[in-house]
């Protein structure tokens, strides 16, 4: 009767390893969306949500150590990826959305320490 308690404990541990930060984009009434968080060492946060044709979204982020960041959406099997910067603590830009999809901001923290992170996202 061993095996159930540590089969349990092996799942704990997984899903601690396969944790991240994913965050759906809720728009408030003036069309921003505002988040501040740790990305863990070795885990990404991702904030998605679902943009049409022809719009635009400002968006900027501020982290207190370089983190690898990148804008894209599934096309099929395909990543696309409208924005990608490594090791970057700042940085700033407008999206233009040609095809309706889900789009998502992620940074991936690649160092061994925890790292605030600031996003701001905006329909212009």
């Amino acid at each position: 009767m061993r095996a159930a308690p540590l089969l349990l404990g092996a799942a704990l541990l997984l899903a601690g390893v396969a944790r991240a930060e994913l965050i759906e984009i809720g728009w408030n009434d003036a069309g921003r969306f505002e988040r501040q968080l740790s990305v863990a060492p070795g885990k990404f946060a991702e904030v998605c949500g679902p943009l049409k044709a022809g719009q635009q979204v400002d968006w900027n982020y501020r982290s207190d150590a370089p983190l690898n960041f990148n804008i894209h959406y599934h096309l099929g099997k395909e990543v696309r990826y409208p924005a990608r910067v490594e090791r970057s603590a700042q940085e700033q830009g407008r999206l233009a959305v040609d095809s309706a999809q889900d789009y998502c901001w992620m940074w991936s923290n690649k160092s061994k320490q925890a790292v605030q992170l600031t996003i701001g996202l905006s329909q212009p």
